[in-house]
């Protein structure tokens, strides 16, 4: 019976902790095999499908390539981005809006996709906010709805530290860690090491020119540094639209709130970008929508040749 074999990944052909795939098939004697995708390395793309090719297996690659590209996306963070997994939770009223003009936001989903935010902080290592989240929601950023689930570290990128005595829920009862991003010169000021006494972490990033702080920098420190693979990101909107600009979100999941606020005055979900065309729109892909309690939960992925990494 003549064989084929499906694959998800190009088959390894090097030596680690275990021999080559390639070598596997080749003993196996199976004689067709269909590749979702090519290994993402640079260093080996290719190279496993090559030597099959060469020991005169029928090798097809490409088939749902998409589709497999989505499998290993965390994959390619981590080992060719030395970064974190990112997921970028948005929840807004039907019209874009995540506060009214007074900033109240309390609340803009329901009950059953809170919960949800809170299993998804438990898998996550950290949950990531902007300065202007952590004033003016005072946030805990803790999972409080699974008993025994993990408690992520709490990552706040703002140029604006918080004095040490300040009454915010993360500096006075924070479970876990807390790590400030911030620019180098607030890294190394008397007041970030006052935030050190405490147990806090301030990491200084480099400033991108007229983009403001390098948010890329700052995952990859949280990859190496304590071994983050998986960060969620709540907020806020300019903080939401940084990290795609910068390609740094590969999930983005956005909650649907059956509510209609018609206050073009009240917070815009996503914001910081100039555009003139609608060329200039950053383009996603739909993977999935679920209804979740009275709210619609959409997820997407970077659009088919968006500007980010690997798409």
């Amino acid at each position: 019976t003549e064989l084929t074999l499906w694959v998800t990944l190009e088959p390894c052909n090097h030596q680690g902790r275990t021999p080559p795939c390639t070598q596997a098939i080749l003993e196996a004697g199976i004689p067709r095999v269909i590749i979702g995708t090519l290994d993402p390395n640079p260093d080996v793309s290719g190279g496993g499908a090559e030597r099959l090719r060469r020991q005169g297996v029928q090798v097809v690659v490409g088939d749902e390539e998409q589709a497999c590209l989505d499998l290993i996306s965390d994959f390619r963070a981590w080992a060719l981005e030395n970064r974190p997994f990112v997921r970028l939770k948005l929840a807004s009223t039907l019209d874009g809006r995540i506060a009214t003009r007074t900033g109240h936001s309390a609340w803009v989903t329901g009950e059953a996709a809170r919960q949800r935010v809170h299993c998804m902080r438990s898998s996550s290592q950290a949950v990531l906010i902007g300065g202007r989240t952590m004033n003016a929601d005072n946030p805990r950023l803790t999972n409080r709805f699974m008993q025994g689930g993990r408690q992520p570290w709490a990552v706040i990128v703002t140029r604006g530290l918080p004095q040490p005595d300040t009454d915010l829920y993360l500096l006075q009862n924070r479970p876990t860690g807390l790590v400030f991003l911030t620019s180098k010169e607030q890294a190394a000021s008397e007041h970030a090491r006052a935030l050190g006494r405490l147990g806090v972490s301030v990491w200084g990033l480099p400033d991108l020119e007229g983009e403001g702080l390098d948010l890329r920098a700052g995952l990859q420190r949280l990859h190496q540094g304590l071994g983050c693979t998986e960060l969620l990101s709540e907020g806020g909107g300019r903080l939401g639209m940084a990290l795609m600009q910068g390609g740094l979100v590969d999930e983005l999941h956005l909650v649907l709130a059956s509510k209609v606020m018609g206050d073009q005055s009240g917070v815009s979900v996503l914001s910081g970008r100039r555009v003139l065309s609608m060329d200039e729109a950053l383009h996603w892909r739909l993977c999935s929508h679920e209804q979740v309690g009275e709210d619609l939960w959409l997820i997407y992925r970077p659009g088919v040749g968006a500007d980010h990494p690997g798409s």
